[in-house]
């Protein structure tokens, strides 16, 4: 009877993202911080791109997997604050359901190819600390796209697979979304069918891309210090500590926020922080990796200051 009651309302067609709307004297504000914020995403991480590619003495497996990075960050940031501005820009806070579930499965996608990705680059660093004698053979060109490659396939054919069940759901209201961007938790509770399917494979799809990446990461990582303690001069544990110590932010950030996110309890009193710290893990980390990359590593302050160089050289050839 229940069933047969929930098929014959009427099914919703769009949702209503509330985002941020009830700072509504804070709008133009808010406005002008993610248009910064966005552009400046932009700006670093295409140029990392540009840097890794041109520069041969940036043709190293590490500089490969932060090229990839930054191509996903910047993938990212674009699959959420574009429509974010446009929201507050028009008002117009509306979204069909086609539109949510693309926005989900290319969000979701990118998610899950950065835990790979940042288990790839932790998994590099511990070969070139722990074991450098063999770190070119290890960690191959081939290898390297592998992991890579990998990587991105499984991402994107993992959340196909959630998005068309999802796409299969009836939704017949409440049709608002507390949040900034098509979550998969929103979606569900929204539903007025049987979901207990999607929820089983949603547990899934999280475990798989959060728990051993994350592992793999940590595992990496106590064994870099455990060397990095042997080393008997303090320039040299310097040295090497510095070579990972920025993806150890990035890890830090991105996996925090990420797992206190889908921890926390489900409650009406925690959603503004739940939104607060998705921002951190959609907004903030696209645009941290390229400063933290560019200010603490030496060898792409060189590239840039190289390519700085030669835009002047090329810029006085063709004046003169």
């Amino acid at each position: 009877m229940a069933d047969t009651d929930w098929r014959n309302q009427t099914s919703v067609t769009e949702f209503i993202l509330l985002g941020f709307g009830d700072l509504a004297d804070l709008q133009i504000l808010l406005f002008l911080l993610l248009l910064v914020i966005y552009i400046s995403t932009l700006v670093g991480n295409t140029l990392l791109v540009v840097l890794v590619v041109a520069d041969q003495h940036l043709q190293t497996p590490m500089y490969f997997f932060l090229g990839n990075l930054s191509c996903l960050e910047t993938c990212y940031s674009s699959s959420i604050l574009p429509w974010m501005l446009a929201r507050i820009l028009t008002g117009d806070r509306s979204v069909s359901v086609c539109g949510c579930l693309t926005q989900l499965y290319f969000s979701g996608s990118l998610a899950c190819v950065e835990c790979y990705l940042l288990a790839a680059m932790s998994y590099d660093r511990y070969l070139a600390i722990c074991t450098p004698l063999l770190y070119s053979t290890l960690m191959n060109p081939r290898f390297c796209l592998q992991l890579a490659v990998g990587s991105w396939l499984n991402g994107f054919l993992a959340i196909a697979l959630l998005v068309f069940f999802m796409s299969q759901l009836i939704f017949c209201g409440p049709k608002e979304i507390d949040h900034f961007y098509c979550d998969v938790t929103p979606l569900i509770q929204l539903s007025c069918g049987d979901t207990r399917l999607i929820i089983l494979l949603d547990f899934i799809l999280a475990f798989l891309f959060t728990l051993p990446p994350f592992l793999l990461t940590l595992t990496s990582y106590a064994c870099i210090i455990a060397t990095i303690l042997r080393i008997p001069s303090t320039t040299g544990r310097q040295k090497a500590f510095s070579t990972c110590s920025s993806h150890l932010i990035m890890v830090t950030i991105f996996y925090g926020t990420l797992i206190i996110v889908y921890m926390l309890p489900n409650h009406d009193t925690l959603q503004a922080l739940n939104k607060v710290l998705s921002l951190c893990y959609t907004v903030l980390t696209p645009l941290v990796n390229p400063l933290i990359y560019s200010l603490r590593n030496r060898e792409v302050k060189d590239a840039l200051c190289k390519a700085h160089r030669k835009s002047i050289i090329f810029t006085t050839h063709r004046v003169s």
